[in-house]
């Protein structure tokens, strides 16, 4: 993971690399297509819900980022933080537009941000949680290193209003 210059537009952030992908703090400009790739089928089967507002309230701003592939924003990831001194740790959440699955870009972007959140933000673990039965996203977090520590019944909401199991999954610092 490199961390890069300063970007001025990005309120202080900084791109950081991965093998593969940059993760670019994101502006507005990436709002367009954040919407096309959170509202593709394929996507919005596990991330429904996603308007403009909604995009701008969670993804934009200092912990989120545009995934990008040679300039070209592929995807997206954010993070969350938890403070306290006793249960410190970061959780993560990202989607890659479907024309880009099977390529490594997911597993690159959860591995150069885990490392980000390990070295710059001071965590000794990070979870991700996706849906109990996204098989893609879960083989990609295992790529990363992720590991299941359990199923949080009922976790989410679904597209129609139901109730879906997560899969809690972690990364220690000393797994990376």
């Amino acid at each position: 993971m490199t961390v890069t210059s300063p970007d001025p537009t990005a309120g202080g952030h900084y791109p950081i690399a991965g093998q593969t992908v940059v993760l670019r703090p994101t502006t507005a400009e990436h709002v367009p297509d954040f919407l096309q790739i959170l509202r593709h089928p394929a996507i919005a089967r596990w991330w429904g819900g996603y308007d403009l507002e909604r995009v701008r309230r969670e993804v934009l701003g200092p912990r989120g980022y545009a995934i990008e592939l040679a300039g070209e924003v592929v995807g997206l990831i954010f993070y969350r933080e938890e403070r306290d001194a006793d249960h410190r740790h970061a959780a993560i959440d990202l989607a890659v537009h479907p024309d880009h699955h099977g390529q490594g870009l997911g597993c690159d972007a959860m591995r150069a941000m885990a490392q980000f959140l390990f070295r710059t933000r001071g965590h000794h673990r990070v979870t991700i949680d996706p849906a109990a039965h996204n098989e893609r996203a879960i083989r990609s977090c295992v790529r990363a290193g992720f590991r299941p520590v359990g199923v949080m019944r009922a976790y989410e909401r679904t597209t129609d209003g139901g109730w879906q199991d997560g899969l809690l999954m972690d990364l220690l610092r000393k797994d990376l």
